[in-house]
């Protein structure tokens, strides 16, 4: 039996296609119909605009809204409907917690992470079965499936006697 995190698994196959995006052709945008104008505070949001450039590369199109606020222009498309405003608060703190320490690859990485996350099928959602279907399919083509970007597993597998174990029969 194999028991699936359909939520850790998604992550890592959106993480691992926006690697492939932007090492292939950059990632694909989705422009907002409505600009987002979210508050950060003056320093959270001048460290986003100061790396305004790099989260363009991303799929992240931010502009300066005033004070310590920025408008959210475009997002990845491959998040599909995500939270704009939490995307961005996400990568501040990201962004914050990396500082100037980490390589330019490191942060992207980082980055891409987080903005996984927020594209990712939720915990505790019914997921149809060709949902299922695919999801499995993807996971068998992408690699390093087999952990989230965290290093936990997305999945774990038991063997019959192991199930016979945890029910008393051996």
């Amino acid at each position: 039996m194999v028991i699936v995190d359909q939520h850790a698994a998604h992550e890592r196959l959106v993480y691992e296609r926006l690697k492939r995006q932007i090492a292939e052709h950059g990632v694909k945008r989705q422009g907002l119909l409505i600009p987002e104008v979210v508050e950060l505070g003056p320093e959270a949001a001048a460290r986003v605009l100061e790396r305004a450039e790099e989260l363009a590369e991303l799929g992240l199109i931010v502009e300066p809204f005033g004070g310590g606020s920025v408008a959210v222009r475009e997002v990845p498309a491959v998040l599909g409907h995500a939270d704009p405003a939490a995307l961005v608060r996400d990568v501040a703190d990201e962004l914050a917690d990396l500082g100037e320490s980490e390589t330019l690859k490191a942060r992207i990485e980082a980055i891409l992470s987080r903005m996984a996350c927020h594209g990712s099928v939720r915990s505790g959602r019914r997921l149809t079965a060709d949902e299922m279907n695919a999801l499995l399919r993807e996971m068998e083509a992408t690699p390093h499936s087999g952990q989230c970007n965290h290093g936990r597993p997305t999945y774990v597998s038991l063997t019959l006697a192991q199930i016979e174990k945890l029910f008393g029969r051996r």
